[in-house]
């Protein structure tokens, strides 16, 4: 029986569920038989059984009846209705349309991808990525701020035989399999884009025709980039000039794409960067082209009819004040964890006056909600999956029965019919919808019909159809007095803050330190304390802890990017104490 992995991944594997086990889908492009391994632990990792109130086991009924009288007694703006990506099937937005009739506060941006989305937006009018087919025809492949082997696995097969440029201040496993790797100083990114450009200006490397065709303000970007001195280009990216002489002699001279992480973007600036990096390749004319381009994390829902878009008041998600409501909804989420700036999130969950929690794993938010309702797994109800990292949509029918939790859905039609409110369309009539708008089959499998074509080679979205340039950027400063840069990256065997999590401290051989001692880890905005762990892969100023540890986002600040209201986790200094 086939469905599709939910975790928020790239990859959106194709599943197969036989004999209570799930395997890989051999006969997938991407998949390839093969899972990573946080969905290989997904059902060996205890789930929520349970319902409860106020730390006491209730049944389902009861949790309803519960939920349905709290969310009676604050029935205006001061709920707030949060959201996480838990699950990435369609239909668990299904939850929006009663939270919208009832007026609650949604969230806007994003504790991801957000600032990178807004400057890709920015230039090109819509994100979409490169199909893999697009990417299997390039010759050159930058991966630049992202470890493919662990955040994107099955992409690697389509890339391993080509010319590798690796763009990442951590030596990760990709790096290591690297034509080059460029060990650049974290948060120059922008600039190392910068000092690109301007080489690739100086070198005549620009493709004059397709500046003139399908751009705008070329000229200020040139103008821009000269406003930049050498000198302070490399002070800033603190790397061997050869080896970035040589990769963009590689990058200009082939069919080259850009495989982009969320790694470059966790700072206020993380906008500028994907600008920066678009610039570049713009100037080198590789969009619209086979095998060229810049692939992020794409707009999955561009082109289809989406049912569930909430359309009403929101804060900023990085930033918002828990303790200014008096009721919390927070589902598939665990913001006591993976929210920057923690001690604030949990004083404010503490200080609201009721919380409720609605997902599949006890974790530091469900310990602190007052009421606790268990979901049902991706095998136990219907949905869809699109795909922000391949042209692929997932079905994922029901293929399992349990007693364990409700769905969104279900859930839905309680709170619909509780409230009086107009009732919900059939699951499958959403699911049938979303299907129809904007999808196809080829090989036995669902596609978005956004990559029929390749890319912008019809053009952009923006507005004359034309790419624009940068010219101008809000905030550039790296800081490097003493203390280390914090790099905040993504496990091999967990996803955010589930299933097997990597709690310790990476620090650079030459630190002084022991592996396995305990050291305090501090930070301007909070401290905490981790288990050292030797590393030859980071450089000398910068320290490695990967996203769901304990303690992380102690340390992390609680402030929003420039553009796309994204969080910047990395956006800190921090100093250790033996």
């Amino acid at each position: 029986m086939q469905t599709t992995c939910p975790l928020d991944c790239y990859d959106a594997c194709s599943v197969l569920f036989e004999n209570e086990k799930l395997k890989g889908d051999p006969h997938h492009p991407l998949t390839q038989g093969f899972l990573c391994p946080s969905l290989n632990s997904f059902l060996k990792t205890p789930r929520l059984t349970n319902p409860r109130y106020q730390g006491v086991e209730v049944s389902m009924d009861e949790a309803l009846a519960i939920l349905t009288s709290l969310l009676q007694q604050n029935q205006d703006k001061s709920t707030l209705f949060f959201k996480g990506s838990g699950n990435m099937g369609c239909m668990q937005n299904v939850t929006n349309l009663f939270f919208k009739n009832y007026g609650a506060i949604f969230t806007k941006g994003s504790l991801c991808d957000g600032a990178g989305e807004a400057g890709i937006v920015e230039g090109r009018g819509a994100n979409l990525a490169l199909s893999i087919a697009e990417v299997a025809k390039s010759e050159v492949v930058v991966v630049w701020g992202r470890n493919l082997t662990k955040t994107n696995a099955h992409l690697y097969n389509t890339i391993k035989d080509k010319i590798l440029i690796v763009i990442d201040p951590v030596k990760t496993e990709i790096a290591q399999k690297a034509d080059i790797h460029i060990q650049l100083c974290p948060k120059s990114d922008f600039y190392l884009a910068i000092l690109f450009a301007r080489i690739a200006y100086i070198e005549e490397m620009q493709d004059s025709t397709f500046i003139e065709e399908y751009t705008q303000e070329y000229d200020y970007f040139i103008d821009f980039i000269r406003s930049y001195k050498m000198k302070k280009l490399m002070r800033e990216i603190d790397t061997s000039i050869n080896d970035c002489m040589a990769a963009l002699k590689l990058i200009s001279e082939h069919k080259s794409l850009f495989l982009v992480g969320v790694g470059v973007q966790k700072y206020l600036h993380g906008g500028d960067v994907l600008r920066a990096i678009d610039s570049l390749a713009a100037m080198l004319g590789l969009f619209g082209k086979e095998g060229c381009g810049v692939s992020y994390l794409s707009d999955s829902g561009y082109g289809f009819t989406l049912p569930f878009d909430s359309g009403v008041e929101k804060v900023s998600k990085p930033t918002v004040d828990f303790s200014s409501f008096d009721t919390l909804f927070i589902q598939g989420a665990n913001p006591a964890s993976q929210m920057p700036n923690t001690k604030k999130v949990v004083e404010g969950i503490k200080k609201a006056g009721v919380s409720i929690y609605f997902g599949l794993y006890e974790n530091e938010t469900s310990q602190l909600c007052d009421l606790v309702i268990p979901a049902k797994t991706f095998l136990e109800k219907e949905d869809i999956r699109l795909s922000y990292g391949s042209e692929y949509i997932g079905l994922m029918p029901k293929l399992s029965e349990s007693d364990i939790g409700i769905s969104e859905y279900a859930l839905t039609v309680h709170l619909t019919s509780a409230f009086d409110y107009a009732p919900l369309e059939r699951e499958s009539t959403y699911i049938e919808k979303i299907i129809r708008s904007n999808s196809k089959m080829a090989d036995d499998y669902l596609v978005s019909k956004s990559y029929d074509i390749v890319p912008y080679s019809q053009g952009f979205y923006t507005d004359d159809e034309k790419f624009y340039f940068m010219d101008e950027i809000y905030d550039e400063q790296i800081d490097k007095s003493s203390g280390y840069f914090l790099i905040t990256a993504k496990p091999r065997h967990s996803i955010n803050s589930q299933f097997k999590l990597d709690h310790k401290l990476y620090l650079p051989l030459e630190s002084g330190y022991v592996d396995g001692k305990s050291v305090k880890v501090s930070s301007k905005y909070g401290s905490a304390e981790f288990e050292v762990c030797l590393s030859s892969t980071l450089r000398s100023d910068s320290v490695l802890i990967y996203s769901g540890a304990k303690g992380l986002n102690q340390l992390t600040p609680s402030l929003k990017s420039n553009a796309g209201e994204s969080a910047v986790f990395q956006e800190v200094k921090i100093v250790l104490e033996k």
